[in-house]
Parts: C-alpha cells; sequence; structure tokens
C-alpha cells in the first residue's frame, strides 16, 4: 500500500492581491480545539466577533456577521437577499469586481444599468449622475477596485441614493482593515469584504453588514430570497437571539477571525491605516526610482494594493515566474484589461512591513536585471528616504 505523505506547502512571502500573508498568532488560533457550533462559549466568540466588525466597519448595524465562503461568497450575499426579479440596479464599473457585481446583479433577476469607468481611475459623482436617471433599488461601486489598485471616493453618494431611491451597496474586500470604511459617515446600506486581504486571515469567510434601511428591504420580499444557503432571513436567527440552527459553522476559521479582528482593533485604526499608507509610499518611490511608473493618480491610489505598468519590451509574467522561483515573492499580474500590462503588489494587513517593502524592490530589479531591463535608480535608497521623512 502507498503511503500518502503529508502536504507541505512552501513558505512565500505574498505580496499579490490576495491572500496576504497570516501571522503566527492568527495559524496558531486555528488550531484551537474545535467545539460545536452552538456551544454556549462559541456563541460568545461569535458575539466579539459582531462587535469587533462592527468596530472595523464604523458601524452600529445590527445585522453585521461573518457569512461562509470568501469575498465573492458575500458580494453574491447582499445582491441575492437585496434584489427581486425585475428591480433596477445602478453599476459602477471601472474594473473586474465592478464587472463581477453587474453579473452577480443580473443573475438575481434585476435590470442593470452600469456606469462606465476608465480603468485605473476612480469615479466623479458627476459621471455617476449623468447616468442615473431612474428610481433604483441598489446603487453599487467598488470602494477598493483590487484589479486596478484604485480607491474611491464614496462623498456624495449618500446624498445620490436618496435622490434615486436606492440602497447604497459597496464592496469593501481590499480595504477593510487597513483603511477606515466608516460606514454609517458615508450611509452606506449594504458592504461585504473578505478574509484574506488586510485581515490578514486565509480565505474562508465574508463578513458583511445591512442597515436598518436595508434590513426592511430584506423584510418586505415578496419572493424568497433565491440561495437558501445564503439567506439572510433564516442565518441572521443563528447570529441574532434566536441561535437557530441552518448551516454548522466553519468553526476554526472563525477563531482565525476573531484572531484577525482582535489584532486589527488593538493596534487601532488610525495606526494600522497610517502604516499602510507609509509603506505604499516607500513602495512607489522605490518603484519610480526604477524607472517604472503607477498608472493610477496620486489621489486615487489604493495604499494596500499598488499597480504598476511593466516597462516595454519586459514580459510581466517572467518576472512573476523569476520572482516566485529564484525570490520566493509573490505579486500578482493584471486583470481584464490590464492582462498582460501590470504587477499588482500588496502590502496588505500583516504583510504591510518595511521589511516586505525592501525584499520585493531588491527581488524585482534583480529579476528585471535577468530580463535585460536596468532600473536607472537605486529604489532602496528612494524608499528609505520616505522612511527617513516621515520620522522627521
Amino acid at each position: 500500500m502507498t503511503t500518502i505523505p503529508p502536504c507541505s506547502p512552501p513558505t512565500r512571502v505574498l505580496m499579490g492581491p490576495g491572500p496576504s500573508d497570516v501571522p503566527a498568532n492568527i495559524l496558531a488560533a486555528m488550531s484551537r480545539p474545535t467545539i460545536g457550533h452552538l456551544d454556549p462559549e462559541f456563541l460568545k466568540i461569535m458575539d466579539q466577533i459582531k462587535e469587533m466588525t462592527r468596530s472595523l466597519l464604523g458601524t452600529t448595524n445590527q445585522m453585521t456577521m461573518p457569512m461562509s465562503g470568501t469575498g465573492s461568497a458575500g458580494m453574491e450575499t447582499v445582491f441575492v437577499n437585496l434584489i427581486e426579479p425585475g428591480d433596477k440596479v445602478l453599476v459602477c464599473v471601472n474594473g473586474v469586481f465592478g464587472g463581477r457585481m453587474v453579473d452577480v446583479a443580473e443573475r438575481c433577476g434585476a435590470t442593470v444599468t452600469v456606469v462606465p469607468g476608465d480603468w485605473g481611475r476612480a469615479f466623479t459623482i458627476d459621471q455617476i449622475k449623468a447616468v442615473a436617471n431612474a428610481d433604483y433599488k441598489i446603487i453599487a461601486i467598488v470602494h477598493a477596485e483590487t484589479s486596478t489598485g484604485v480607491l474611491q471616493d464614496l462623498t456624495g453618494l449618500r446624498e445620490l441614493a436618496d435622490a434615486h431611491g436606492a440602497l447604497l451597496l459597496v464592496d469593501a474586500v481590499t480595504s477593510v482593515g487597513g483603511l477606515a470604511v466608516e460606514m454609517d459617515k458615508y450611509g452606506i446600506d449594504a458592504l461585504y469584504t473578505g478574509t484574506q486581504k488586510c485581515l490578514s486571515c486565509p480565505p474562508g469567510l465574508a463578513p458583511i453588514s445591512l442597515s436598518d434601511r436595508a434590513v426592511a428591504v430584506l423584510e418586505n420580499r415578496s419572493t424568497k430570497v433565491a440561495s437558501w444557503y445564503l439567506d439572510l432571513s433564516m442565518i441572521r436567527n443563528y447570529w441574532g437571539d434566536q441561535r437557530s440552527y441552518h448551516h454548522t459553522a466553519p468553526i476554526n476559521m472563525l477563531y482565525a477571525l476573531h484572531e484577525a479582528l482582535r489584532t486589527a482593533v488593538n493596534e487601532g485604526l488610525v495606526v494600522r491605516e497610517a502604516r499602510h499608507r507609509l509603506n505604499a509610499d516607500a513602495l512607489g518611490a522605490g518603484l519610480e526610482a526604477m524607472g517604472l511608473t503607477r498608472p493610477v493618480p496620486a489621489n486615487e491610489r489604493l495604499p494596500p494594493l499598488t499597480v504598476v505598468t511593466a516597462p516595454e519590451g519586459v514580459n510581466e509574467g517572467e518576472i512573476r515566474k523569476i520572482l516566485l522561483s529564484q525570490y520566493n515573492v509573490e505579486i500578482g499580474g493584471g486583470l481584464g484589461a490590464l492582462k498582460g500590462k501590470v504587477w499588482r503588489i500588496g502590502l496588505m494587513g500583516a504583510a504591510s512591513t518595511r521589511k516586505n517593502v525592501n525584499t520585493c524592490l531588491s527581488a524585482l530589479a534583480g529579476a528585471l536585471r535577468q530580463c535585460d531591463y536596468f532600473p536607472p535608480g537605486n529604489p532602496i535608497a528612494a524608499a528609505d528616504a520616505v522612511y527617513l521623512s516621515n520620522k522627521q
């Protein structure tokens, strides 16, 4: 009989668009004893998860909980619970994940109007107003577009949604835990995120939150929620006071999320956001010293995820292979319209460190030289100058 050895994955420096590096304390949390999903001690952990999630999202929403599944399950959850066939939905699309929202909304039976945007640019409120010409059930937008490295300003969207009788729905998969989202401040009605980005938790859970307005829409549906597994009208009873069984919760993943949330809350959002912004600035300075360009305008850049254009004549895929095989560093390639043109470099959660900035810059410079591109400047010195100026 053949003996099958245990899996032994290599240790990588994860600096792509996700998953991000998972620190030891969060991995250790997953190894704690599995108990029942209705055990009174586990119910306490669930309550703490809800409380800490609200803190990170800047909300008092009672319907705030993690869904079993990755960030895409969070996306599907909010759409399938709030949309009924024939509802009108306005979706802003300037990257892959805006396009994915269109797909999900249409699968729910919605009539979707798209606000088209340029890849690599944020929307202005006037761009959205120019297309919005009806009452909508939902106006949806991506806060942190993972495919392009764009951070969307949410100012004015609540007023726009009110003018069209709409709920405001936001994709915050790559911003929660790295940036202040401030759900209540911006009047966001429905938000979803994922664990594997700035929370530095393994992929597998998708925290979501619904405002009282959104909950009222859910409660007044005329049709059943199309997905049994993602039906919040039932799942809320497990995460609420009733504790009614719906499906077996992923116990050990929830331990990991609890530890990830605890880590983020203890660090503090102000400190955490400043760390992400500083390391992104240092990375950007180093990239520019190598003669590389960042296509996103400075005031629209997403600190946890930097997009950089591959130099002409350089095979971006070959560079990524060299980084992985020779330096043990993973970065991401482009998606959609940017496929083969850019790299996506993540500095998310626990991976957002000065050490990782220097590791990435040094490895990238070495890989480029192997492909006959010779950086004109010293990327480490440029990054160090940013850190030095921050201390002054």
